[in-house]
């Protein structure tokens, strides 16, 4: 099976973490996800994230450290999600990818529905806090 490298931002403000919501007719349709995307052939996984935050949202971010690497494999493919802790240098977002994005406290970090490659990094987030 294909397999996709991807990257998302864990992005971190005020104490809260950014959950967006992917569009209802897309794959995963409804589920919420660590925005990024997928990296292209030559681009390093820090130039993806920047890239694909600034054109899912339209924001600017600050990477910082790597948080894991997760391989899932969904009906339609095999996804390698790498995440970065995040802090981000924009107060507006624009959600050209995403149907809802919301802030969450690490209290509520399960009140969403997650898309499973996401779930590791959620777990290693708690254990790390």
């Amino acid at each position: 099976m294909k397999v996709i490298p991807v990257v998302g931002a864990v992005i971190f403000r005020n104490g809260k973490i950014l959950a967006a919501q992917r569009k209802s007719e897309s794959k995963l349709g409804g589920l919420w996800e660590f925005p990024g995307g997928k990296i292209e052939p030559n681009e390093s996984p820090r130039d993806a994230l920047t890239r694909e935050i600034n054109e899912e949202l339209e924001a600017e971010i600050e990477i910082h450290e790597e948080i894991c690497t997760t391989i899932y494999e969904y009906d339609f493919a095999t996804v390698k999600l790498t995440t970065f802790r995040c802090t981000i240098q924009t107060d507006i977002l624009t959600l050209n990818e995403h149907q809802d994005a919301k802030w969450l406290n690490i209290d509520d970090i399960y009140s969403v529905t997650w898309a499973p490659a996401d779930l590791p990094t959620i777990n290693a987030i708690i254990g790390a806090d």
